[in-house]
């Protein structure tokens, strides 16, 4: 398994940007193989994390015309920077109830 880690500084989240992570979100979760999604904000960072099966699936979603677009316009619009980590979950362990 893999997580996909999205760091970002925000410039400015709106409505419209709201509308459009959930959007996206919800295409990575239902069709391209992501198993779980989570993001917060603190101040003017955000941190998301996604978890994929494989780096076939990230890449796919990385791909995906829709996301490409949605990107420029965070690049442009919502964050002053961001930075992208891909790393392998070697092993996992915790307390589920």
């Amino acid at each position: 398994m893999y997580a996909v880690i999205f760091r970002a500084e925000i410039n400015q989240l709106d409505s419209e940007y709201l509308e459009t992570a959930r959007k996206m979100r919800d295409l990575a979760l239902s069709e391209y193989g992501c198993i779980e999604f989570t993001s917060t904000t603190e101040g003017n960072h955000e941190i998301s994390i996604s978890y994929w099966k494989t780096q076939e699936h990230i890449k796919a979603w990385k791909e995906n015309e829709e996301h490409l677009t949605v990107q420029e316009v965070g690049k442009r619009k919502w964050y002053k920077s961001y930075f992208v980590q891909i790393v392998e979950i070697l092993r996992q362990y915790g307390n589920s109830t």
